[in-house]
């Protein structure tokens, strides 16, 4: 682990960032122009975030159909967004149940809690919007994360949010400032990335926290934890039937996207600097390092 980073105290971070949730949190039903109809031309996601960008099956799509699969895979990133703030408010319930009500760290739980109740309600609002399906993780990723809610430890609890937060944040912050994006996609990342940013750095400082005063058995699990969480994360992230509701065969489109190194790029900037941070805490091991590679994250 780095030496040369201070460590903040918990209640003087928590403190800043309570200041930061009064001056900058969205009411999405009101900031939104939910009414305006999408603009025609316009995409869900910019196309070089698409799963199957610079692919074969993507040189033969006509625009159409390349429109259609990003307004799909947007919708599987708001399903996926659904259900890991899901997650990540069960396990801040968690983490502050036996922590003191009245101290700033548990009144920024709570806030990031109330933050993440708005971002599900305004991605079930897009996914209404679009008129898209629905794409839930996949029935065992759905019953696995049942136990890992539960069972999770911090360190562990502290890995899943950075993980989820940090790779959708990157692919977020191209997606709001890019003008050939639908308005109110651009709308929806702009809050999110905003709020997002005061969760990460509690989560950031609360793990480092974590990990420097953790055993050896602590250490062990966390970091075999962060190598599973890494794979498991880079299958989900896009629900493989956006393909066949594209009209392109699944196997296909999930042989190329898995080998496209367009899209390892892709993933490998976004995981980017969480790996580095994550190294830099010691919540790495070579088997960690290897999952994380398998799924094209380092």
């Amino acid at each position: 682990m780095a030496g040369n980073y201070i460590l903040g105290d918990r209640e003087e971070t928590a403190r800043r960032l309570l200041d930061a949730s009064a001056r900058h949190s969205f009411d999405p039903d009101r900031e939104l122009d939910w009414d305006a109809p999408f603009v025609e031309g316009k995409w869900f996601w910019p196309p070089e975030l698409i799963s199957l960008y610079d692919t074969p099956l993507w040189w033969a799509m006509d625009e159409e159909r390349r429109q259609r699969l990003a307004r799909v895979e947007s919708a599987s990133l708001a399903s996926i967004g659904i259900w890991f703030e899901i997650v990540v408010m069960q396990l801040l319930l968690r983490h502050i149940y036996d922590k003191p009500v009245t101290s700033k760290h548990v009144r920024f739980a709570l806030t990031e809690i109330a933050d993440e109740c708005r971002h599900s309600m305004m991605f079930a609002r897009f996914l209404a919007k679009s008129e898209t399906p629905v794409y839930p993780v996949s029935p065992f990723v759905q019953n696995l994360t049942r136990v890992f809610k539960s069972c999770s430890t911090t360190s562990c609890s502290l890995v899943f949010t950075l993980l989820c937060e940090e790779v959708i944040d990157w692919m977020q912050r191209l997606t709001f400032p890019d003008d050939r994006v639908q308005p109110l996609v651009r709308g929806v990342t702009r809050i999110h990335v905003v709020e997002e940013a005061r969760h990460v750095r509690y989560a950031r400082e609360e793990l480092r926290r974590q990990m420097e005063r953790a055993g050896r058995l602590e250490l062990r699990v966390t970091r075999a934890v962060t190598g599973e969480l890494g794979r498991v994360f880079a299958r989900c992230l896009v629900n493989s039937q956006v393909y066949p509701d594209c009209g392109l065969d699944r196997r296909l489109a999930v042989k190329q996207s898995r080998g496209s190194e367009h899209r390892r790029e892709v993933l490998r900037a976004g995981a980017a600097r969480l790996s580095g941070f994550l190294e830099d805490v010691g919540a790495f091991d070579e088997r960690g390092r290897r999952l994380w590679r398998a799924g094209g994250l380092l």
